[in-house]
């Protein structure tokens, strides 16, 4: 029997039919375009087998769980919301571990803190890297932006100047630290009382102040208009609008950072303002150095790195962008961590009333708290991770990127892929926080006996995952926990915050669950409050404290 190709292959029967029968070069031309023909074949169907083998062994059949994309896109359109990342439902519906494709950059959401820990703090060692920003880290910082600066030697030298200089003990030994914080919990109080509509206003302005004093050792700083914090307040600004998504085509199109400045606007901007805020984070720097070299004492962030800089190993320039950096890092995240409080303080008229009880039965009326009363305020110490812990004021946190291929549970992550810790995911987790964990409940984070509670696991005694994990946790945590904690107990010490009222005298509802997206950084929807002094002597009691620390 024999197996007739040509009948089969309308070219090859035409072929057949073009020439003599029985010629002999005719039948071995035929057997070698069938050798031919059986070989193709079998290549073809080799590639098919291979293709078939490779797409059942890939590793990428195994991502996390995730929302389908649409082609070329993936899940771009999806991330334009942010809402629906932190809806209870995106856990029980995709798990602990939601996968996305973002035009081909591979994302995942880890939304437990359990997740978040196994994944950022003990696999810390190949996810500590920061997905790579051209403009905004790159051009417009040079790369010395700490919280962008990807993994390496120049990030571990900055890393290590920030935490030894920020650490509890360092913060501590800050002459002036507790009395700046104590001075600017003052003005705030009586700056709420003086006009309360200019609350936002109130709240940015003392902790920009706080945190410049911090930093360089700089006087109160009254008002917005300061000429300081406005420049640095347009660096962060730039900064937020350069790393948002879409923001730059370079970011999708990297061979575009090879351009000549000359022919492109974006960069020689970029390339300005970062000569601009070089000169501008240099002079403040240098101005404590002029002091120190004077024989003028500083005890400020600043002057801690000019005197250590030599044993941290960092230059003048870097020296001066890691102070700028503490900064914009702290002033705008502290604000609306005070605004979130605010809200839930008229929100929750009860917790405020039991914090007040506390503050009477420990402080008294007759002087102000400090931070000397925080061991014996547990109360104002929840009410303090409880209010990053309600409402985080970055609900994604900073992005990590994994720098290998790597599996958890069974599902791979690629390497390169941009991790968010899903924070307001992690802080509203029934399994760590009850049922409840929807409500501003302070007496979560204190024991039966209403001492302060040891934090769940993972949170690092925290109560929350606020400010981050692994090598990339806020170095500036500490000083933000008690800047929170004086604020927020010589504000309640000293007034009664309630819900606005209408014309007929029915409370004005709150939007609790809606906020205001601000780049990184979430703060609540506006809202109406009424303030008034707790009782007569205290807005006296607050000017009187307040000249004699001036003095």
């Amino acid at each position: 029997m024999s197996l007739n190709i040509s009948a089969n292959v309308p070219f090859l029967h035409f072929f057949h039919a073009s020439l003599p029968v029985g010629n002999a070069e005719h039948r071995l031309l035929l057997s070698r375009i069938s050798k031919y023909n059986t070989l193709g074949f079998g290549l073809i169907v080799g590639l098919v087998i291979l293709i078939f083998i490779h797409y059942v062994s890939s590793p990428w059949r195994k991502v996390p769980p995730g929302p389908k994309g649409i082609p070329l896109l993936g899940n771009v359109l999806d991330m334009k919301d942010k809402a629906w990342l932190f809806s209870p439902d995106l856990r029980k519906k995709y798990g602990d571990i939601v996968y996305l494709n973002a035009l081909g950059q591979p994302i995942v959401f880890l939304n437990t803190q359990k997740v978040a820990a196994d994944l950022l703090d003990r696999r810390a060692s190949i996810y500590s890297d920061r997905p790579r920003l051209i403009v905004a880290s790159e051009i417009s910082s040079g790369g010395l932006s700490l919280g962008f600066t990807p993994y390496g030697n120049l990030w571990r030298r900055m890393r290590r100047a920030a935490h030894e200089c920020l650490s509890r003990t360092a913060v501590q030994n800050f002459r002036n630290f507790h009395y700046v914080q104590a001075k600017e919990g003052i003005f705030l109080a009586l700056d709420i009382l003086a006009n309360p509509g200019e609350r936002n206003e109130h709240f940015c302005r003392a902790s920009a102040s706080m945190i410049m004093s911090v930093v360089y050792d700089l006087p109160t700083i009254r008002s917005l208009d300061d000429i300081n914090l406005k420049n640095i307040d347009c660096h962060i600004e730039r900064l937020a609008h350069s790393a948002t998504s879409g923001a730059h085509l370079v970011e999708l199109l990297p061979w575009m950072k090879h351009i000549p400045s000359r022919l492109a606007k974006w960069k020689r901007e970029a390339e300005y303002w970062f000569s601009q805020d070089s000169a501008l984070f240099e002079r403040l720097v240098r101005t404590v150095h002029d002091d120190l070299d004077q024989g003028i004492d500083k005890f400020s962030l600043s002057a801690a790195l000019i005197k250590d800089s030599a044993r941290f190993g960092i230059t003048e320039r870097e020296r001066a962008w890691l102070a700028g950096t503490m900064y914009a890092a702290g002033s705008e995240t502290t604000a609306s961590a005070l605004q979130w409080w605010s809200l839930a303080m008229v929100a929750y008229p009860e917790t405020q009333k039991r914090a007040q009880a506390e503050l009477d039965a420990v402080v008294g009326r007759g002087r102000l708290p400090t931070i000397a009363d925080l061991p014996y305020l547990p109360y104002i110490r929840a009410i303090v991770k409880e209010t990053l812990r309600w409402r985080p004021n970055i609900p994604l946190g900073i992005p990590h990127r994994s720098t290998e291929d790597d599996w958890y549970e069974g599902m791979f992550i690629p390497k390169g892929t941009i991790c968010f810790a899903n924070v307001m995911q992690c802080n509203n987790d029934p399994d760590v926080y009850g049922a409840d964990y929807m409500h501003f409940k302070p007496e979560r984070h204190l024991d039966s006996d209403g001492k302060l509670a040891p934090g769940p696991p993972n949170t690092k005694d925290e109560g929350h995952v606020m400010y981050g994990f692994g090598r990339r946790i806020c170095v500036g945590r500490h000083v933000a926990n008690d800047s929170l904690f004086i604020d927020f107990a010589t504000v309640l010490w000293a007034l009664n915050l309630e819900a606005a009222k209408d014309a007929s005298g029915k409370t004005i509802p709150l939007d609790i669950d809606s906020f205001v997206d601000v780049g990184l950084v979430s703060r609540p929807v506006p809202f109406n409050w009424t303030v008034s002094p707790r009782f007569p002597e205290a807005p006296f009691i607050l000017a009187e404290q307040l000249e004699l620390l001036e003095q």
